[in-house]
């Protein structure tokens, strides 16, 4: 197990490496899966040998609240239906946190459940917020779950200029699940996953 790192430029390095994937240009992207909430792409990560997905939808709230849902907090467990259990386990600052969390079984259970650990670090970003993350090898694995890793991930959450009360949301994944799963088991949760991130979130918001 893995020291904790010094959070300051883990934090810098992360937001560095979502500006950069927020800058890749529409033709390196293929649509993976579109709803009427929003569109999922993907292309080959860079970091491991599956894919990262961008996802993007317009959501009908201010910045902040919705960032308030997707970022470490009390509300995320309220309505994200993959997440099953969410601890904080290390507070750095305001803004920046290590999380445990375990997801849902997925595709009848051919993917089991999954447990991260994620260093979380929110900033501004233009006239909005950027809320990212980065799993660490950091504490036991428990029982009955594989130790899933989330590389470099983020949400960018904007004001739309001619509707301030709407927000775009942008995401960035790139998830390894480990364990002996079929690649395309993978990607076929990974888009719907997305997908419905998008129309939970908006329900969530409604309430």
């Amino acid at each position: 197990m893995d020291p904790l790192p010094n959070p300051a430029p883990l934090a810098s390095r992360l937001r560095n490496t979502l500006v950069r994937y927020h800058s890749i240009g529409d033709g390196e992207w293929r649509v993976a899966k579109k709803t009427k909430d929003a569109t999922v792409w993907r292309k080959p990560s860079e970091e491991f040998s599956g894919y990262l997905y961008k996802a993007q939808g317009v959501v009908e709230d201010v910045t902040n609240r919705i960032v308030d849902h997707i970022r470490p907090g009390p509300y995320r467990l309220d309505w994200d239906s993959l997440m099953t259990s969410m601890d904080i386990m290390e507070t750095f600052e305001e803004n920046c946190c290590v999380m445990r969390y375990t997801t849902a079984g997925q595709l009848w259970n051919i993917i089991a459940p999954r447990e991260f650990v994620d260093f979380s670090y929110t900033t501004s970003y233009e006239d909005g917020l950027l809320t990212c993350g980065i799993s660490l090898d950091y504490g036991e694995v428990r029982p009955n779950f594989v130790r899933g890793f989330n590389h470099p991930c983020g949400w960018f959450c904007v004001p739309l200029k001619d509707s301030p009360g709407h927000s775009l949301l942008t995401g960035y994944i790139q998830t390894e699940l480990r364990g002996m799963l079929p690649q395309s088991a993978v990607d076929t949760a990974m888009s719907s996953t997305l997908a419905n991130f998008y129309s939970d979130l908006k329900m969530a918001l409604k309430t």
